[in-house]
């Protein structure tokens, strides 16, 4: 039994999935739904958990080659948020692009995970390496 980490069994199952240059969507709350990728909704109440929880845990297990966001992010969040988001991100390149770019490459995912997250433009994607 698994007792550290992530537990999720959809969670793993969608990582164990993900090959050299695939892309994982980490979403918030209010993230359209897309029909085309599997979407594991981890969702617990507004605020749990978040995006960063979530790459915190996939860092140590993941290899992260790239990550995505929107550039409207820095625009409407706080310089904390901003810093917490860029202390998760650590040496990982960050692209940042208009938002309605960041969606055209979500329904190439392999999948998405859903959190309670409410940060605008806070969503990520991640491509393996």
């Amino acid at each position: 039994m698994l007792q550290t980490g992530i537990l999720n069994p959809h969670v793993l199952d969608l990582l164990a999935r993900i090959r050299h240059t695939n892309t994982l969507v980490i979403a918030d709350w209010a993230f359209p739904f897309w029909p085309e990728i599997e979407t594991v909704d981890i969702s617990l109440t507004h605020g749990i958990p978040t995006v960063l929880d979530v790459l915190d845990l996939l860092t140590p297990v993941f290899k992260i080659g790239r990550i995505w966001q929107a550039e409207e992010f820095v625009a409407t969040n706080t310089p904390e948020s901003v810093a917490r988001f860029a202390k998760s991100f650590g040496q990982i390149p960050l692209t940042r692009e208009a938002h309605v770019d960041f969606k055209k490459r979500v329904p190439h995912a392999i999948g998405l995970i859903r959190t309670g997250d409410p940060t605008p433009y806070g969503n990520l994607i991640l491509e393996s390496e």
